[in-house]
């Protein structure tokens, strides 16, 4: 297999990784005899991210995330055709990798926590998980700029994103979800059925990552020919 669908199964295998991985640390937070806590969700996330993304780079870039994909598209670093390609695939392993999850996982345990389906904290409206999701998406996007795609990035593969997304997991994990991709809201919502409250991770990350794509790409990157 060569060219864009080499590329796309890669961003589908990485973000089933992500996914299967997300979802199952968070049920596995509410299985008996089990507690993770925040830290050991968001610890599980980010080593999970950063595993699949320093996998895939040397393949298709190794984004994983629609959010990510739309800011390198308009920082000008993957072509439209690419970036289609890519945010279909991402999709497509969310919903696998959250289906594995319903496969594998105890269904009590796992339809308790709506197999990892992100949710809002009650004091929180839409508005305002939107505003964080987008919010610590830029922060996410920024990191991917700042040690993957930069020139003189230094050379520690999707390590430094995946702590990016640890502590982003951390600072907004229990308001808005700390899920900052809409791949992994949407393939859990679909295994759950329930998908309440699912703009705030897709109008958020995108928003988030669009404008850090922009600042990167046009502000502090060199100018691409």
């Amino acid at each position: 297999m060569n060219g864009l669908p080499r590329r796309a199964l890669a961003e589908l295998l990485g973000t089933l990784v992500l996914v299967f991985v997300g979802c199952g640390a968070v049920i596995m937070n509410n299985y008996p005899g089990t507690n993770l806590g925040l830290l050991g969700v968001a610890v599980a996330q980010g080593l999970a991210f950063g595993v699949a993304v320093t996998a895939t780079m040397a393949i298709s870039g190794g984004h994983l995330n629609p959010a990510i994909t739309l800011a390198l598209l308009v920082g000008r670093r993957v072509a439209p055709r690419d970036a289609a390609a890519y945010v279909v695939a991402q999709l497509l392993g969310g919903v696998l990798g959250a289906f594995l999850v319903k496969l594998v996982v105890p269904s009590g345990a796992a339809s308790a926590a709506l197999y990892g389906t992100p949710t809002l904290n009650a004091a929180y409206t839409v508005g305002s998980g939107i505003l964080l999701e987008a919010l610590l998406t830029f922060l996410l996007v920024s990191a991917v700029y700042g040690t993957i795609v930069a020139p003189e990035a230094p050379k520690v593969g999707g390590f430094g994103a995946g702590l990016m997304l640890t502590a982003c997991i951390l600072a907004g994990g229990p308001l808005s979800g700390g899920v900052l991709n809409p791949a992994r809201a949407f393939g859990p919502a679909l295994a759950a059925g329930n998908f309440t409250a699912q703009a705030v991770w897709w109008v958020g990350p995108v928003v988030g990552g669009v404008v850090a794509g922009l600042v990167w790409g046009y502000l502090l990157l060199p100018k691409r020919a």
